[in-house]
């Protein structure tokens, strides 16, 4: 039985104020079905990426197994879809139906393999290249957040799939997907690393438990802290007096002192040696109760710029079908929007969501067919799904969206981004602390309509309970397409729309 043993790893990227991993050690087994799950930023997909010794470290990795990684990359995606999967399987036509035989199991038609791989839905290409990376036996497969842009239709099949099989690390932050196909868990938390065996509701739980009490220790660790401070600067001021003490002349006015020079030192010498072992020992307590303090993944509460409307309709949508490439996409669609109403739909990719919302907010070339009527005097906030191409710097996106730097920084900050990362490109951010970004903006943008478009992508677990929070309390009217299950039947308060093919 093959087994994966890490010791001692440490990494940091260059200028990194800390080590994303620092003296880590874990032995993984190769049955074993392992979900890593952290906030964005955290090293994720950089733990991936060491294992495949992508990157320098220090330590030792050492594993008697192959690793393959999701996604592949794809050098021609103009190619044939059969043509793309057998050169990163590295098979030739007589051995295809091994990647057939995966095909059928995530219920991948053959028909694909002869469109250019570029034309497959996402659905589809994370189907074949999960079919490509389970045709090859003997390898320990490393799957980097396989359900971004999935419907929940093809998220079922995928964890169907997943279920059967062992012997993968996933990273995914779709709870309801990552809760039914791993068997342990390794959560990579502020100041520690930890493994759990269990599924997601087990880490959960765990996570949960361990907060309440840390946070109920919270305030008793600072008023701690703040005791020994205040205790290290009288015994650093006793040390200075006992250094002082040496001095004939701190004697002489007490007539009945030896003042043997000797005798002074070695009486001085003691009280430093005492003082210095007691600083040494306050201050290693200073330090592993910061360090306890560090290691609290705090979860707070969010705020946003909600303005109530005072408008008594909001939007009015009726028999609404629209149009791409001379196409009609869905079937008709009424439904109208309240305050404090919050409206999903649901279906499909490529059934036509993303431009029903941009047909709703003004984009009339794209209806064809019925009507929307849409209260022009509402501020609406748009969160789109075209966050990673973001660049620059923060100062200049915040300046460009018209938002104070001060109030996004803040934001960001309660979304769980460390302050190191503010001073970095945009365009060198993780994917995940991208869509942070872009939610950050959203959320201190002035509106009375939230329109969302796929707004978890990306987003790690404790942030997405935060922003599902959030919306429960603020209760914002919204437009919402999102595929995680748990978040939009939580935030749903009207009856789902199905989008169905006209």
């Amino acid at each position: 039985m093959g087994t994966i043993k890490i010791h001692n790893l440490s990494f940091r990227y260059d200028g990194m104020p800390s080590a994303l991993f620092d003296q880590f050690s874990l032995n993984i087994d190769e049955s074993w079905k392992l979900g890593l799950i952290g906030r964005n930023g955290r090293g994720k997909t950089t733990f991936l990426r060491l294992l495949l010794g992508q990157l320098a470290y220090q330590g030792q990795i050492t594993a008697n197994v192959k690793f393959t990684y999701f996604p592949q990359a794809v050098t021609d995606s103009r190619a044939s879809t059969a043509t793309v999967l057998r050169q990163i399987a590295g098979l030739d036509e007589s051995e295809f139906w091994q990647i057939q035989i995966e095909m059928d199991q995530l219920q991948l038609d053959d028909e694909v393999l002869d469109r250019p791989f570029i034309t497959l839905s996402p659905g589809e290409q994370t189907k074949a290249l999960l079919a490509v990376m389970f045709s090859e036996a003997g390898t320990f497969k490393l799957i980097d957040e396989p359900t971004n842009h999935l419907d929940g239709a093809a998220r079922d099949v995928v964890a169907d799939y997943l279920r059967s099989k062992t012997g993968f690390i996933v990273v995914s932050h779709d709870r309801h997907f990552i809760d039914q196909i791993i068997d342990h868990v390794l959560s990579i938390d502020r100041a520690k690393i930890q493994l759990f065996s269990g599924n997601y509701e087990t880490w959960k739980a765990e996570f949960d438990r361990a907060n309440v009490a840390e946070q109920a220790n919270k305030k008793q660790l600072q008023t701690e802290i703040k005791r020994l401070d205040t205790s290290a600067g009288k015994i650093k001021q006793w040390a200075g007096n006992a250094e002082a003490k040496k001095s004939q002349k701190h004697y002489q006015h007490q007539g009945h002192v030896n003042m043997d020079k000797g005798y002074l030192g070695h009486k001085a010498a003691k009280m430093m040696k005492r003082s210095k072992n007691t600083l040494k020992r306050t201050e290693t307590a200073i330090t592993e109760k910061r360090t306890l303090l560090k290691n609290i993944d705090e979860k707070p509460q969010l705020t946003m710029n909600y303005q109530r409307p005072h408008q008594q309709w909001l939007l009015q949508v009726t028999d609404l079908q629209v149009i791409q490439n001379g196409v009609i996409l869905n079937q008709p669609i009424t439904f109208e929007l309240k305050p404090g109403q919050r409206q999903v739909l649901i279906g499909p990719n490529g059934f036509g969501k993303t431009t029903i919302f941009e047909a709703i907010l003004g984009k009339s070339d794209l209806i064809a067919g019925g009507g929307v009527a849409l209260n022009p005097t509402l501020k609406i906030s748009y969160l789109t799904q075209n966050f990673e191409h973001l660049q620059g710097a923060i100062e200049s996106y915040a300046q460009e969206s018209g938002i104070e730097l001060a109030d996004l920084l803040n934001m960001l900050r309660k979304l769980g981004f460390e302050r190191s990362a503010f001073s970095e490109n945009l365009s060198n951010l993780s994917m995940g602390q991208k869509r942070k970004v872009s939610l950050a903006k959203t959320l201190c943008e002035p509106a009375n309509l939230y329109v969302w478009d796929e707004p978890l992508n990306y987003l790690d677990v404790i942030t997405r309970q935060q922003v599902e929070d959030l919306i429960i309390k603020e209760q914002p009217p919204m437009l919402v397409i999102d595929h995680d299950q748990d978040f939009v039947q939580a935030i749903a308060n009207v009856p789902m729309i199905e989008i169905k093919r006209p």
